[in-house]
């Protein structure tokens, strides 16, 4: 194996590490709005540095890379693609760590019923899942698993898409949960931001191993999948 061979397995290594760093944060993140703990979440924001740090490695190692090796093809393409998934990673910990401090600043444990009306538990679940899926595809090389992120990420943006209407409907039988039903909406916003970082991830693995570029913009913006 050569130097450069070598420092594309690092790369991917030290991706592959801060992906389930941010995984592991969205994991307890889920667990402290389950049980109301905000020791872990508080875990959860110490730890928000670590990922900025790796964040910064990743980027400074592919940079030199670039600089050092000029490499082409599919090295290319894998370096450039590091790069835009390494912040799409740094975004999730961000997200992980926006949850995190607004389980912190609530005061009382959420009502079950709340979290049962929008459908938060199941959608934190399937985020959690997203992000484990997209890494395994990224692992694995293997642009099948990335493509079915898309149809994935759908069930997020429903969840999304009905949480105003139904915590509205929540609040006329519980005007007293206000400040709950704010909080339970931001998390919900926040998660279908993961969903968008998944898809984003999965176009970079299919344009690192079959040289296409799909526009996520497009399509998302006439519901149909590239």
């Amino acid at each position: 194996m050569t130097q450069f061979q070598t420092e594309i397995k690092e790369l991917k290594e030290q991706v592959i590490e801060m992906w389930q760093l941010v995984h592991s944060q969205l994991t307890k993140g889920l667990s402290a709005l389950l049980n109301f703990d905000k020791d872990l979440a508080r875990e959860i924001v110490m730890i928000e540095k670590r990922v900025n740090a790796a964040e910064l490695q990743i980027d400074k190692n592919s940079e030199n890379i670039l600089a050092i090796y000029s490499p082409v093809a599919v090295d290319l393409r894998f370096v450039l693609a590091v790069l835009k998934i390494n912040t799409n990673l740094e975004r999730v910990g961000d997200i992980a760590e926006g949850i995190a401090k607004l389980i912190i600043d609530t005061d009382k444990p959420f009502k079950q019923e709340l979290l049962d009306h929008t459908q938060v538990v199941e959608m934190y679940g399937e985020a959690v899942k997203l992000v484990e899926e997209i890494l395994l595809a990224f692992e694995n090389e293997k642009t099948t698993d990335a493509r079915g992120i898309f149809k994935r990420d759908e069930f997020l943006d429903e969840i999304n898409k009905k949480a105003n209407h139904l915590l509205i409907i929540y609040l006329k039988d519980h005007p007293e949960d206000l400040q709950q039903a704010l909080n339970v909406l931001s998390i919900i916003r926040r998660l279908e931001r993961v969903g968008d970082q998944a898809e984003n991830i999965a176009e970079e693995i299919i344009f690192y191993l079959e040289a296409k570029v799909i526009k996520h913009t497009q399509r998302k913006g006439n519901g149909k999948n590239a």
